[in-house]
């Protein structure tokens, strides 16, 4: 493991005791002590510091100095969290990859940064409770079981390809809870050279980056008790401050506890979690550290449906429904750390680096319901697995800035590294397959496997089955002209995927992949005065090529065994947008044509064809009165199949695609009672294609969420009550369709249901 020396230069470590064992709670503790004593370190030595001039100084008189003002940093940055934007829904900025932190005006990318402000008010319980209420973003679950995933601009993020403070991997990749961090900032479209390549491949349509929580310059004590309808109880609690000289350190801690019944009948969960974030904010340097807990457990939960042979689309279930099997389950429990620092050699150079680790494992029994007919008749299967996962990601870098007579350059040197290694085992048993129906589901006592099953190493011991490692580093300069009004970024990164697979069974050397590519980027933005930005840019995505499997249709396939090239997605944008202060707004249309495979007519697997994504995106946010608040948008996207090998597919839509979805979240101040907000969100989603031939249509929908928050006083303390009813109008619908590429399994919407909160501050 190429990250493993890293990590022992940094925590004086030996390199063996992260090659061959899993990460464990005592590593990731001694891990972010050892960043707590350095920040200790640095704060007291600070301190001493202080302390000699003064007393070097008591015979002179004193100076008075003026006051600094800290302000909360997830990335180790000078200036700290781009401000919030009028309304407090949205940010005016966020991280661009390696260009760091940007003004929404000033970046040529389409960004969108939710603030906790935001986050809270909406009640979201994770990340994808909080982009259902992005219009450009649909939410999905990746591979079929209960991961979340995203459709940004027609392609899939999964969780895996999260981002956490600008690495990738840190973060559970299943589910994230929102006590977890503190901004969600969307950057839409490709970004190999911003991020570098995503280790499960995707971000073609875009990266989600989450920032953790810091300790702001007010103390906090903060206590939140939520319920929601089924008898979901859940208890939250949020505490900071900050202490030495000028509060230049700061602690901020969250744990949450939440569990009980869903309002899908016979659904419960049980979430535990704790997050610590430090931070120090020196003169000349800035540190921060994050240590996380996480452990989620779903049961009976309600699973995805595919589709077997169907003629028409079966009628979307009453939302309350569950077709979950009783003795179904799905664990997940993730450690995770990170380390990140920043220091100035002047005012014209920093260097910054970042380190994180995650130590995960997942166990899973879950029941795939196939349904067969229109009439909800179908089959159910057993499958089960298990897996563990070890992560290690960093970064370092340089950013300089450079006159050239009248040239402003902002230059940025980084390098990425990214290392996983994967355990696994898996059961499934193809060969009993109870029946059962949609709508009138048959409840089976825990279903064995028999002898018709397959299986893939020991559950209850995975062996390693993957391992990847992905390095890189990129080259970025930002030229100024006519006092800033044009700005041109320039960039490359070079990227290398590695991965090996290995047997569950028997530990051999399965697949072997290790290929690299060149990634370039151009962006233009020109702001002819103060309130608009034109931009433009091109830039590429990158995912590995597929290995060419051993037979298709029985037959050998000529390249069996041989890795494909890199797969790149090229992305050309162009947009403009709007701030006048009160009410921002962009207007993006883009086009990406991303690589495609397909087994030719000689049985060789070849890189060839595309999809075309073309689409136009607008949002709008801000305040557009004083007592006004407004988060909203549409999306048009016309996504194709071109040159499959297939004639018949040739110009068909992607699956799962709708061609116009859009959004509308509204609060208003009520007058009449000082404190009290009414809200309200319009979710609109068109049609979709659950199969690549288009003969199987899912209808669109249309939800209505409304909400109300009342802030008071009691017993002295601030105190906020909030209420939401979700799907007012109690619609049935199938909310997503697929989450992997060319699937169209469907996962069905969620029904009328009531979640309420009291938060009180101390």
């Amino acid at each position: 493991m190429q990250l493993s020396r890293l990590y022992s230069a940094l925590f004086h470590l030996k390199p063996s005791n992260l090659s061959h064992h899993p990460l464990s709670l005592k590593s990731v503790c001694y891990s972010c002590l050892s960043t707590s004593a350095i920040i200790l370190g640095a704060s007291q030595a600070s301190l001493a510091q202080t302390d000699l001039m003064v007393d070097a100084q008591s015979d002179t008189p004193s100076v008075v100095l003026d006051t600094i003002v800290v302000t909360s940093s997830a990335d180790a940055s000078a200036d700290g969290l781009p401000d919030a934007y009028e309304g407090g829904q949205v940010a005016t900025g966020s991280r661009v990859g390696i260009l760091g932190n940007q003004d929404i005006m000033d970046t040529p990318f389409s960004t969108t940064s939710y603030t906790n402000e935001y986050i809270a008010n909406q009640q979201a319980q994770s990340v994808g409770d909080l982009l259902k209420k992005d219009p450009t973003v649909r939410v999905a679950r990746g591979f079929g079981n209960f991961q979340e995933a995203y459709f940004m601009r027609g392609f899939i993020t999964t969780s895996d390809d999260t981002m956490f403070n600008g690495l990738y991997g840190i973060l559970p990749r299943q589910y994230i809870a929102t006590e977890l961090f503190e901004r969600v900032e969307v950057q839409r479209g490709a970004s190999a050279m911003l991020n570098g390549a995503a280790p499960s491949g995707g971000n073609a349509g875009g990266t989600i980056n989450l920032l953790p929580k810091r300790a702001s310059n007010d103390p906090l004590r903060q206590l939140t008790l939520g319920y929601g309808q089924g008898d979901q109880g859940k208890v939250a609690v949020d505490v900071s401050d900050r202490f030495g000289t000028e509060d230049a350190f700061g602690v901020r801690f969250n744990a949450a506890y939440q569990d009980g019944d869903s309002a899908i009948d016979d659904e419960s969960s049980t979430l535990g979690l704790a997050a610590l974030g430090l931070d120090y904010k020196g003169e000349q340097y800035r540190l921060s550290a994050d240590l996380g807990w996480q452990d989620n457990k779903l049961k009976e939960t309600r699973p995805s449906v595919n589709l077997g042979g169907v003629s028409s689309i079966p009628k979307a279930p009453d939302g309350s429904k569950n077709w979950a099997q009783p003795w179904t389950y799905s664990d997940e429990k993730d450690i995770f750390g990170t380390i990140r620092g920043e220091y100035d050699f002047n005012d014209n150079l920093t260097a910054y680096g970042a380190y994180g680790m995650r130590s995960g494992e997942e166990e899973n029994s879950l029941a795939t319901l196939t349904v067969n007919n229109a009439d909800g008749a179908g089959t159910i299967y057993r499958f089960d697995n298990s897996r563990e996962d070890l992560v290690q990601s960093a970064e370092l870098g340089l950013r300089g800035k450079l006159q050239t007579g009248e040239v402003a350059h902002n230059l940025v040197l980084a390098a990425n590294l990214y290392d996983q290694e994967e355990k696994g085992a898996f059961a499934f048993d193809l060969g009993n397959q109870p029946a059962t129906n949609l709508y009138r589901p048959t409840d089976y006592t825990e279903v064995p496997f028999t002898s018709t099953a397959t299986f893939g190493g020991n559950l209850d011991d995975p062996k390693l089955t993957n391992e990847k490692q992905l390095q890189s580093f990129a080259l970025a300069d930002t030229i100024s002209l006519f006092d800033d009004k044009l700005k041109t970024t320039l960039g490359v990164r070079h990227q290398n995927i590695k991965t090996t697979s290995y047997d569950a069974n028997t530990q051999a050397e399965t697949a072997h992949y290790d290929k690299s590519e060149w990634t370039p980027s151009i962006g233009i933005v020109y702001q002819p005065n103060m309130d608009w930005s034109f931009y433009g840019n091109y830039i590429e995505s990158l995912a590995p090529g597929k290995t060419a499997p051993q037979t298709n249709n029985s037959a050998p396939v000529t390249n069996a065994g041989q890795a494909l090239n890199p797969y790149v997605s090229e992305q050309t944008e162009i947009g403009v947008k709007y701030d006048n202060g009160l009410i921002g707004s962009s207007l993006a249309i883009y086009r990406t044509d991303t690589a495609r495979d397909y087994i030719d007519a000689s049985n060789t697997l070849i890189s060839a064809g595309k999809n075309r994504h073309q689409g136009v995106e607008l949002t709008v946010f801000g305040s557009p009165s004083e007592n006004m608040r407004l988060n909203a948008g549409v999306s048009y996207l016309s996504a194709k199949q071109k040159d499959t090998g297939d004639s018949a597919l040739d110009g068909n839509k992607v699956i799962g695609l709708p061609t116009l979805q859009s959004n509308v979240n509204l609060e208003y101040d009520v007058a009449a009672l000082e404190g009290l907000t009414l809200t309200g969100d319009i979710i609109h989603t068109g049609a979709r294609y659950a199969d690549n031939a288009n003969t199987l249509k899912v209808d669109g929908y249309t939800t209505l969420d409304l909400g109300a928050r009342y802030k008071t006083v009691l017993a002295g303390q601030d105190v906020t009550l909030k209420g939401m009813v979700t799907n007012v109008t109690g619609e049935d619908y199938w909310q997503s369709v697929g989450g992997y590429t060319d699937a169209g399994y469907l996962n069905a919407g969620e029904p009328t249901a009531l979640k309420v909160s009291a938060t009180f501050d101390f």
